[in-house]
């Protein structure tokens, strides 16, 4: 059967990241994307100009209604919207027995604040439901660091793409130890949407029954090649080349 990823996560009208993304991403790497939208953003490469958070009781709506039909096999969080949504969303994924990816979304790449406080705080029931947390630097620090993280029980992922230097570094840390990939950096301003792309990968691989670093390197490698295809379109934070041409996906390796 072919992998079915939920994707919980807000709308970026410029397609460049959030669920647009994720669900690129998704079909990309040979699974079946379905949508519980939280957010509908006007947004575009230059910023996020509006946010109309969607009611809580329609987030679950949505995520009920294919959960019950067609079935999940692992699921994808991103913007989640509000404190009341995350503890909504928290309660739903306690009756699922799969792997939750929880990417904790804060800070778009153009720098619009996509978390309140009160937010951030309910995050910690979402990542002790997950089996992997992938926060960029700026959000691990707002979540007090790889420890308080890993504390909730969750692998983390700590993206180094914030760093400074030619060579970007990711680490995987999990309770077996670390796992480390390094990789040039592509110097290009059109990044938007590489943690919303990157944790939807590693979704469809743990949907599909990867081993966890098997699916991590997967999604590194698939951002690496979709950023190296950016179409370079827009005046600032440009989408990347989620449809590269080039088949099959399922070769690529971190």
């Amino acid at each position: 059967m072919i992998p079915r990823v939920l994707i919980i996560a807000g709308s970026d009208s410029g397609g460049g990241a959030g669920i647009q993304a994720d669900i690129k991403t998704v079909a990309m790497l040979g699974g079946h994307a379905m949508t519980a939208i939280t957010a509908i953003t006007a947004q575009n490469t230059l910023g996020v100009q509006a946010v109309h958070a969607v009611p809580v009781d329609i987030v679950v709506a949505q995520m009920r209604s294919v959960i019950d039909d067609l079935g999940v096999d692992a699921v994808k969080i991103g913007m989640v919207g509000s404190a009341a949504t995350a503890h909504a969303l928290a309660d739903v994924l306690d009756t699922l027995a799969v792997p939750i990816v929880f990417d904790p979304v804060m800070i778009a790449t153009s720098g619009s604040v996509l978390a309140d406080a009160d937010t951030i705080a309910a995050f910690d029931r979402l990542m002790r439901r997950a089996a992997i947390v992938t926060p960029n630097l700026p959000e691990l620090a707002a979540l007090g660091g790889k420890a308080a993280v890993g504390a909730t029980g969750a692998a983390v992922l700590v993206k180094g793409g914030h760093a400074e230097g030619d060579i970007v570094e990711d680490r995987l840390v999990t309770d077996d130890g670390e796992t480390i990939w390094t990789h040039p950096r592509i110097e290009t301003r059109h990044s938007h949407g590489t943690g919303c792309t990157l944790a939807s990968g590693i979704a469809t691989g743990l949907a599909a029954g990867m081993p966890l670093a098997d699916a991590v390197g997967r999604a590194i490698a698939y951002v690496q090649a979709a950023l190296a295809a950016a179409p370079g379109i827009g005046a600032g934070y440009g989408p990347m080349g989620h449809a590269l041409g080039v088949a099959p996906f399922d070769e690529l390796e971190g």
